[in-house]
């Protein structure tokens, strides 16, 4: 199947209803006395990305012959580099050897893993590998946080922003019912538009427990400077909160403007960079969307030693538990494939060619709107271009863009009320595919 088209296969799958699967069996009396989780009735809706699938299935049926191009969820589209995979194949073989094999891991992940993450991503900002946690990607970080929380504590998130945040922080019971805006009492709703430059005015956000921060930032794109990061780390050091920043598309920041500990102009790639965030940020992070693992599923997570909760224990000790608790370690073969990513100048040149595929194509997006004389943002340090739809409802949106180009996209709302008017298009598919989307998209918004 090509690269370019969503493969519907799961979507086949159906849930057969109990009464095919045993027809000898009364639906009315299938049923336990274990009481449903209360938190589950909160969630809006289905999860936002399922819920694009089952649109996109909906549309097959109705044009099979459609030729549909996912421009919507954030999945790669191009090859793993050799040099990569490579290393996982020599890995995975040796495991047939009784020199080779190796069985459970560490918990934490592998200490040359942890190393290599420690000296190549966070040079010169005093991370240790012992305060680095391998995982199986940044969204399974997420939930273990949360997790690690507990249901006692206000977080504040960015809107729009990713739904994991959210949502995740319902499940373990953080908030109150949603209203009907879709915000969700006990969140702390901090608002990124263009007119405040995608950037909360921290002098009118109240003080919470955790501070969910992405930058560059999903969906909007929007880079944070140097100087805004000093704000959100002043401002969480001030009220003594905890900042999660997930840095998962940190490799697309333009080179020019990320540097270490660099100038109030500067867009960093970790919230370390800036003084002090030792003491007060989490940083997790994914080499899904820069080495192209959204298959192989490998992330991290980095908690200081100097984070403390209130009582003065350290966060990484509990962290720690939650992990050997909830989690085995990420895959060895996967490990030895992030080695490979970051060990070599060869690995790092491999997957910055990768990125600079998905950023030119970002590039055609930001160009094909802008030329309609839409108002767009990011693609510039990012992979998603954000597009704005005055008065109109992004399902809506997102609906006739299906229907007309057969093109699909992800409506802003998904992502929090502040996404309401948006779409955002996804630069994650080949550059033949991408200028097929465009021209589709011209002909209609023109």
């Amino acid at each position: 199947m090509p690269s370019n088209m969503i493969s519907t296969k799961f979507l086949e799958k159906a849930v057969l209803p109990l009464d095919v699967i045993a027809p000898h069996v009364k639906t009315e009396a299938a049923r336990t006395s274990v009481l449903r989780n209360p938190n589950m009735e909160k969630l809006q809706k289905g999860y936002l990305f399922p819920e694009i699938s089952m649109k996109h299935e909906a549309h097959m049926k109705k044009y099979p012959d459609a030729k549909v191009i996912s421009l919507g969820i954030g999945d790669t589209t191009e090859p793993i580099p050799r040099v990569i995979t490579s290393a996982m194949a020599e890995y995975a073989l040796a495991l047939s050897t009784p020199e080779g094999y190796q069985g459970y891991g560490p918990e934490q992940g592998q200490m040359n893993l942890r190393k290599v993450i420690a000296e190549k991503v966070y040079p010169n900002m005093g991370i240790k590998e012992s305060e680095v946690f391998i995982s199986d990607g940044a969204q399974c970080d997420i939930a273990r946080l949360q997790t690690l929380f507990g249901p006692n504590v206000s977080i504040a998130v960015q809107d729009p922003t990713f739904p994991g945040y959210v949502d995740n922080g319902v499940i373990v019971g953080q908030t109150g019912a949603a209203d009907e805006s879709c915000k969700y009492a006990g969140i702390t709703y901090m608002r990124c538009a263009p007119e405040n430059h995608f950037f909360p005015d921290l002098t009118r956000v109240p003080r919470t427990d955790v501070i969910f921060f992405c930058s560059p930032n999903n969906p909007t794109g929007h880079a944070a400077s140097h100087a805004q990061l000093r704000d959100l780390v002043d401002f969480a050091r001030r009220n003594g909160s905890i900042i999660v920043f997930d840095t998962a598309y940190a490799w697309y920041l333009s080179e020019s403007e990320s540097a270490e500990g660099g100038s109030g102009s500067s867009k960093p790639r970790s919230i370390y960079e800036v003084p002090g965030a030792r003491e007060v940020a989490i940083e997790i992070s994914s080499f899904s969307k820069f080495a192209g693992f959204t298959g192989v599923r490998l992330g991290w997570a980095v908690v200081p030693s100097e984070l403390r909760y209130a009582d003065g224990s350290p966060v990484a000790r509990d962290f720690d538990r939650v992990v050997c608790t909830c989690f085995n370690g990420a895959s060895s073969v996967a490990q030895a494939g992030g080695v490979a990513c970051l060990s070599s100048e060869e690995g790092r040149d491999a997957v910055r060619r990768v990125v600079g595929v998905y950023k030119e194509n970002a590039r055609v997006l930001v160009e094909t709107f802008a030329s309609l004389g839409k108002e767009v943002y990011g693609g510039q340090d990012s992979p998603y271009v954000w597009v704005r739809f005055p008065g109109r409802r992004s399902w809506d949106v997102f609906a006739e863009i299906l229907e007309k180009t057969h093109v699909i996209t992800v409506p802003g709302s998904g992502f929090g009320p502040g996404g309401e008017g948006f779409v955002r298009v996804s630069a994650f598919n080949s550059r033949e595919r991408v200028l097929e989307a465009a021209a589709r998209l011209r002909k209609f918004l023109a």
